[in-house]
């Protein structure tokens, strides 16, 4: 057989029919603003980390709605939770909820429903008048 230079490598198509979906099922259920991403990487523009590291919230994002959680978990960890993603987001995505609770399905820990601070005062006020 001839060498022509090249070799035909792996397709990389997913089959979206095997992937389990219980993480990513969670993740929404968690933060269901996850479904409003449209992947114009305004956040990975505006990161910090990113400037600094190789981490890219994007990639992140796609990858965990692909299934494909193989070292997300430490790139998660580069990211420092400053919150500038959340201020540029033109879809308002709470990315900041988004890593924290990625990090703990990915860790297998509890995640945590983020609540505004206000939904908190006003609940804080309703008991304290009862």
């Amino acid at each position: 057989m001839n060498k022509f230079g090249f070799s035909i490598s792996q397709g990389r198509q997913i089959n979206f029919d095997e992937i389990k979906t219980d993480k990513v099922d969670k993740l929404l259920e968690l933060v269901p603003s996850f479904k409003l991403c449209i992947g114009c990487g305004g956040c990975t523009a505006a990161c910090t980390a990113a400037g600094f590291t190789d981490y890219n919230i994007r990639r992140i994002h796609t990858a965990f709605q692909r299934g494909q959680y193989t070292g997300l978990e430490e790139k998660l960890q580069r990211c420092m939770l400053c919150g500038k993603c959340l201020l540029v987001c033109p879809r308002g995505v709470n990315t900041r909820s988004l890593i924290v609770n990625m990090r703990r399905i990915l860790s297998n820990v509890e995640p945590v429903t983020w609540r505004p601070q206000r939904e908190i005062k006003a609940e804080s006020n309703e008991e304290s008048h009862k």
